[in-house]
């Protein structure tokens, strides 16, 4: 072979080992710009994971947001928000407050014990009873029943005061109360079928859609404010709370509400009285 092609080999060899290098360095590259992308593509999107569990655990619960709802105050109420929730006869001089939360369990036993002497005193005309709901349990246990029963109490009266009643007492009901820690009243599915119990609500409609499209939720709110306000005012926490005349309606003991409708109709008579 001669010096010439040995040499012209030699080249040939060089510039296949430099283009093969090339390709190498290209390939390689190429290689580490995919790493790159996918390193910048998995940090977007962890970072897009942790930036929309934030979103979502910065969005407010639901009850929250109720709070911006526009207030649709049932009929037969009063007041600038519809919190004054007031049933009787409009000849009795006197009005019985009674404060109460619908998961409460010694509100179910009062309604269970004296529902019947209160509802008597109501029908002689002996006074008027205004109902205020309150919602606390919910915050304490907690759960979201104690509002959504309240909605629900608010679509009751809204078909009419007898309505609400029979609802309230049926709620409190030894069938149909939950244990405390049973966020029962949080189902609407719930709340419908105790209202099946009530001849005015079964089966009705425009009750039942008032329910599910929490029409009610918002005032259930506001009334909910009206007990934490009226609680400062005169000086209590807990539910069952009966005021007459802006004083206390106790029992025995002078300072919780009466528990048997014997110490009701004495605490009732005295209120009367004063």
């Amino acid at each position: 072979m001669s010096k010439r092609n040995s040499q012209a080999a030699k080249m040939a060899a060089r510039e296949r080992l430099r283009a093969e290098r090339e390709r190498a360095a290209k390939r390689a590259k190429a290689k580490r710009q995919i790493i790159v992308a996918c390193s910048v593509v998995g940090v977007l999107a962890i970072a897009g994971g942790i930036g929309y569990a934030a979103v979502q655990a910065s969005k407010p619960e639901y009850w929250d947001a109720a709070k911006d709802d526009k207030l649709v105050k049932p009929a037969h109420t009063t007041g600038e928000d519809g919190t004054t929730v007031v049933v009787g006869k409009s000849s009795a001089k006197k009005t019985l407050v009674m404060y109460e939360d619908p998961r409460c369990p010694v509100c179910a036993s009062f309604e269970q014990a004296v529902g019947e002497s209160v509802h008597k005193g109501l029908e002689d005309g002996k006074y008027k009873v205004q109902f205020v709901g309150a919602t606390f349990i919910d915050n304490n246990v907690p759960g979201e029943g104690s509002r959504n029963a309240l909605s629900a109490l608010g679509a009751a009266l809204d078909v009419s005061p007898e309505a609400f009643l029979d609802y309230k007492a049926a709620l409190y009901s030894a069938k149909f109360h939950p244990e405390e820690s049973d966020d029962k009243f949080k189902d609407d599915d719930y709340l419908i079928e105790v209202a099946n119990s009530v001849e005015a609500l079964k089966g009705n409609k425009a009750f039942q859609k008032d329910v599910k499209d929490g029409t009610y939720d918002k005032w259930a709110l506001t009334m909910s404010e009206k007990f934490d306000s009226d609680g400062e005012k005169y000086g209590f926490q807990g539910t069952p709370t009966l005021l007459m005349d802006g004083k206390k309606v106790t029992g025995a003991d002078g300072k919780n509400a009466p528990m048997t409708a014997e110490e009701f109709t004495t605490a009732i008579e005295k209120a009367l009285k004063a």
